[in-house]
């Protein structure tokens, strides 16, 4: 029989195996983006042979990175934002409340996580283009201010606190609007915190949705700048593309960096 310490060795190697599998691409595009045109055509499947930063150079050179890189993050965090204000209380009706046709309320919420966002853009955009706000910062963030998925993360946070906590605020005179505010964030913070980086990280590399709202470089987000390196010049200069989606990538993985202490507690807590 194999022993224990035989079980952990092998549930090791396959982590190991598994981080490998995941950070291959990574480190290839990063590898990819020190290259030079000439290392891409004679040896594209070898190491550089010297850091070369010409490709970034010419990233910084072609794209207004300063503007993308703002609204980009003023976008995501708006919508993080956003979606944290209108899951919590909705959150806190779900899981502490008690009203009528709450289960079907439930079932309604678990529903919208079945639909795709790609499903619901055209009468979406279609709204938004009688509206005049195509090609402005509000279509970006408006329809992603209620997220499904936020609010059930949070419900399922709530169920764990205890009831008694919520009736002691309510004999010391709170507010609805006080606790859930007030008293719940403190209480929610890692599944808050979870939520935050998950909402954050995914929109700050949504691509489709920029795509079909935007049509000049004023609210242009940066992974469709990225994208456009693609179409600069003669051929596809695969050296700055990398170096492109590895600015892109860094300040999500810096945030994922210093959240995932939260996001994993957060993670955790709602799995347990």
């Amino acid at each position: 029989m194999i022993g224990e310490r035989s079980w952990q060795r092998l549930a090791l190697s396959f982590a190991l195996v598994a981080a490998l599998v995941w950070l291959f691409p990574y480190a290839w595009m990063v590898l990819t983006s020190f290259k030079t045109p000439q290392e891409l055509v004679r040896a594209p499947t070898a190491l550089p042979s010297s850091f070369d930063l010409g490709a970034y150079r010419e990233v910084f050179r072609a794209l207004p990175l300063a503007r993308y890189f703002a609204l980009t993050t003023v976008m995501a965090l708006s919508i993080a934002l956003l979606q944290i204000a209108v899951a919590l209380p909705a959150a806190y009706a779900l899981a502490k409340l008690d009203f009528r046709f709450r289960s079907a309320a439930f079932a309604l919420l678990l529903s919208a996580l079945l639909i795709p966002t790609e499903l619901r853009f055209v009468p979406i955009f279609t709204l938004f283009s009688a509206l005049g706000l195509v090609n402005t910062l509000p279509a970006l963030v408006l329809p992603f201010a209620v997220s499904a998925f936020g609010t059930f993360l949070l419900r399922q946070a709530l169920l764990s606190l205890p009831n008694s906590l919520i009736e002691a605020a309510r004999l010391d005179g709170a507010s609805e609007l006080r606790i859930v505010y007030r008293l719940l964030p403190p209480l929610l913070a890692p599944a808050l915190a979870a939520f935050f980086l998950i909402s954050f990280v995914h929109h700050w590399n949504d691509y489709f949705w920029p795509l079909v709202m935007t049509v000049d470089d004023q609210v242009r987000t940066l992974p469709l700048g990225v994208a456009l390196l693609r179409e600069q010049g003669s051929g596809v200069r695969w050296h700055i593309v990398m170096a492109g989606n590895v600015l892109l990538s860094v300040p999500a993985l810096a945030l994922f960096a210093i959240g995932q202490k939260h996001l994993l507690r957060g993670v955790g807590t709602n799995v347990g």
